[in-house]
């Protein structure tokens, strides 16, 4: 199993207080067994555990933010770049301020630096841009340095494409 699997699954585990030992290379293949019994033993604790949310959709963007940045990542505080705290303003002027929040960062570490490998603790999350999704009815938080998936056309270049009779493709390029 992959050591990001494995931050994962024990992230899980310290989330639920679900104490557990093992060892990565408990983890280094993959072993059914273990971890049949390790989602099992996460489904006992939560049976009865009501559900927790991070934090009511009435709260403030940026209380949200900051929320999801102590609570799930374990930062000790946000910083918010102009361009990031002004569409956080004109959000929830517009009444988008009760939307949840989404928040895209590194997936190789629990903070927003890739370099912080694992689930650090004692930095600062940086908000480099906020971008509303408002058809899939969120606000997406951007922190760090990482590239997102560009949108797509509304006309697919896949539309152009045709093959002939003969077999001969065009439209490609």
């Amino acid at each position: 199993m992959a050591t990001s699997t494995y931050i994962i699954i024990m992230a899980v585990c310290l989330i639920l207080s679900a104490y557990f030992s093992a060892t990565e290379t408990a983890f280094s293949s993959v072993n059914t067994t273990k971890l049949k019994a390790l989602a099992e033993k996460g489904l006992e604790i939560m049976e009865d555990r009501p559900i927790q949310y991070t934090y009511p959709l009435e709260m403030p963007l940026k209380d949200k933010i900051n929320a999801i940045a102590a609570k799930i990542y374990r930062a000790d505080g946000v910083n918010y770049s102009a361009a990031a705290s002004k569409t956080l303003a004109e959000l929830t002027e517009m009444g988008y301020g009760n939307l949840p929040v989404c928040i895209a960062k590194t997936q190789y570490s629990f903070s927003d630096n890739a370099k912080l490998t694992g689930a650090p603790t004692g930095f600062t999350m940086e908000v480099r841009e906020v971008r509303l999704a408002a058809g899939a009815g969120f606000v997406v938080v951007i922190c760090g340095n990482i590239m997102t998936m560009p949108g797509l056309p509304k006309k697919p270049a896949a539309v152009g494409i045709d093959v002939d009779a003969d077999g001969k493709i065009t439209g490609l390029f």
